[in-house]
């Protein structure tokens, strides 16, 4: 009979078979209630799980994370019944944990609205009050493809089907529902208490432009209500500072049917993106990059053997002149090796920095692309270091982490996540060299004191990266930098340097970005600043307006005298009271708002106040002046 071991050591003995639940229960009723699921030797499964050998459990509750992903799993299972009930006529494809929460992806001959959303969540808020048993059952693929058809759910039968046939597959069922599902989920429904569907949208079958559009339904799910009362707010915030809908009212960019993916920059946004660029530009300078600029497209033959073809020629845009195709590049790594080609290198040139604003193309799904944050048309701040051997290599990517943190911290983020992907599944190079490269950023990242975790499988395919992720005032995690080894292209594409020795080496490439994508990155600052961005960043520092028109002619000599200091301001003469463009100004988020009437034109003054409604009272144009020259100075 069973020796059960628990976390903490303890042994419980049993003169039978248990379950998982039995052993929480052995332990406690209210953990017996609490408990969700369990671990068996590290392996999770079904609170109702029997046990008849000796073996290691843990209990999973609602206290976990790994409980927490399980009540949204099991959301997703709540949400497709109560939609199976109110509309009979659907079919039901796949319902996957995201992050916060889950979704599911229906088919039906109509379109969801938003009074369907608000129906299926009250029905499932009646299912889980009625406390449903959950149950699972084991079966082989072809009895579950017969359970599948007998219900008419044909998505479901296709998904079945590419399963091989030996396999043993498991279903779920609540009540008048049954799914497939490798589980664990909860016990049953009354466990679920806080949840919320939040938005619908489109999305192939399974990922395929070439199949049936399904309707996807969004919802979040916690384990307690105050944690969802705390993420709707979050999203209710996350709205307010959502960057499409200030960029209009800072009128800093639009986009159009006519040119999906792409941006239209207007004047402010345009400022704010070059003075991104010339920040970096310094930044480039001062740690010795050289800047370059490469083709916006190439031949294939060219991203045949970097690689890129084989892995993403799907998502790259392509066109044929002269007999020739070509492709449009989605990054600049390829081109930036034919810079490093021209001439043989010695040694003694490494590590070699080249940096550029890689105008760079992606055929994203049009359902993917989302405001100037998921774009075709993006500009990166690329740039590849080209090093002789690991103890450079080591060097160069602590030197570029520490580079990234101060740059982080200059736009306002202090809270950055390190994750180390590791080697795909789909790769080139020999697991040695994975290997090398793999430890080589781990060490970089402990070198610099940095607190890190692993992402598995999700390195590129020529090496292994670090992603830098940066978080919001808001608290989500936005990844922009990484920092990517690579043993593999540089050979690929011919690339070699004359070492101290006078043999011909291969160089080993480092590809860093700090922003990532310049578009994504001034995105995320909108959202970060809800557009109130630092003075150094605003698009207009400044809006000059006189009282009357009789000061006209004073606010535009304060207005050229601002120019000439290089401030970036503005007058507004129209004829409109000034509490009306104070109003307007400060919904625009300018953040010095300059009001000139009869007094300070004769005292040669202004009346200032700020985008928060600070009232700074009247200033000699000399102090306000010296005053913005010391907030330029902070990020000089």
């Amino acid at each position: 009979m069973p020796v059960i071991t628990l976390p903490d050591g303890a042994t419980k003995a049993f003169d039978a078979p248990v379950s998982v639940l039995d052993v929480a229960a052995s332990i406690g009723s209210g953990l017996a209630k609490a408990t969700l699921a369990g671990k068996i030797d590290g392996q999770l499964v079904d609170a109702d799980t029997m046990i008849d050998s000796d073996a290691s459990i843990s209990l999973i509750t609602d206290a976990n994370e790994e409980g927490t992903e399980i009540i949204r799993h099991s959301c997703a299972h709540l949400l497709a019944q109560a939609v199976k009930q109110l509309f009979p006529s659907v079919q039901i494809t796949i319902g996957p944990v995201i992050a916060y929460g889950f979704y599911y992806d229906i088919s039906f001959e109509r379109s969801f609205t938003p009074e369907d959303l608000e129906a299926i969540e009250k029905r499932m808020k009646e299912l889980a009050k009625q406390a449903i048993p959950v149950t699972h059952q084991a079966m082989s693929r072809d009895d579950a493809i017969k359970v599948f058809e007998g219900m008419g759910e044909d998505y479901k039968v296709e998904i079945i089907r590419d399963i091989p046939a030996d396999d043993i597959l498991t279903l779920y069922t609540q009540g008048d529902f049954t799914d497939l599902c490798r589980g664990p989920h909860v016990p049953n429904t009354s466990k679920l208490k806080a949840f919320k569907l939040t938005k619908l949208a489109g999305a192939y079958w399974r990922g395929d432009s070439n199949n049936e559009m399904l309707q996807r339904i969004y919802g979040v799910a916690f384990a307690k209500k105050e944690q969802l009362k705390e993420h709707i707010e979050r999203l209710e915030e996350a709205e307010k500072r959502d960057h499409r809908r200030l960029a209009k009212v800072m009128d800093l960019y639009h986009m159009q049917e006519e040119a999906q993916g792409v941006i239209f920059w207007h004047e402010k946004g345009w400022r704010i993106y070059n003075t991104i660029e010339q920040y970096m530009r310094r930044i480039w300078r001062e740690h010795g990059y050289k800047e370059i600029k490469t083709p916006t497209f190439a031949d294939r033959s060219l991203w045949e053997k970097s690689g890129h073809w084989e892995m993403f020629g799907e998502d790259m845009f392509s066109f044929e002149a002269d007999k020739h195709q070509y492709a449009i590049k989605p990054m600049s790594c390829p081109l930036h090796l034919q810079v490093f080609n021209q001439g043989l290198r010695s040694y003694r040139e490494l590590p070699l920095r080249l940096a550029e604003f890689g105008c760079c193309h992606r055929n994203e799904l049009s359902g993917a692309l989302h405001g100037i944050m998921r774009v075709r048309g993006l500009t990166q701040d690329d740039a590849h270091i080209f090093c002789t051997d690991e103890t450079q290599v080591r060097a160069e990517a602590e030197s570029f982490i520490r580079l990234l943190l101060k740059v982080y911290q200059d736009f306002g983020f202090t809270d950055v996540v390190f994750k180390l992907s590791t080697r795909p599944e789909k790769r080139v190079g020999s697991d040695d060299l994975w290997d090398k490269a793999e430890q080589a950023l781990g060490q970089a990242l402990d070198n610099c004191d940095l607190q890190w975790s692993e992402l598995p499988g999700e390195g590129a395919f020529y090496g292994p990266k670090i992603e830098f992720s940066l978080k919001d005032c808001i608290g989500r995690l936005w990844q922009c930098g990484t920092l990517q080894l690579d043993y593999c292209m540089p050979e690929r594409l011919g690339a070699q340097y004359v070492a101290e020795d006078g043999t011909k080496q291969v160089p080993i490439m480092l590809h860093r970005a700090i922003f990532g994508s310049l578009e994504r990155f001034i995105g995320i600052l909108i959202e970060h600043y809800a557009g109130n961005l630092p003075f150094w960043l605003a698009p207009v520092q400044g809006v000059v307006m006189p009282i009357s028109d009789k000061t006209a002619e004073y606010a535009t000599e304060i207005e050229k005298k601002l120019r000439n200091q290089g401030f970036h301001v503005l007058s507004d003469l129209r004829n409109e009271k000034v509490g009306y463009k104070i109003r307007e100004h400060t919904i625009a988020r300018v953040p010095y708002l300059l009001v000139v009437g009869e007094r300070e034109a004769a005292e040669g003054m202004v009346s200032v106040r700020t985008q928060a409604g600070e009232d700074l009272g009247a200033l000699p144009l000399s102090d306000l002046i010296q005053q913005w020259q010391g907030l330029l100075a902070d990020n000089a």
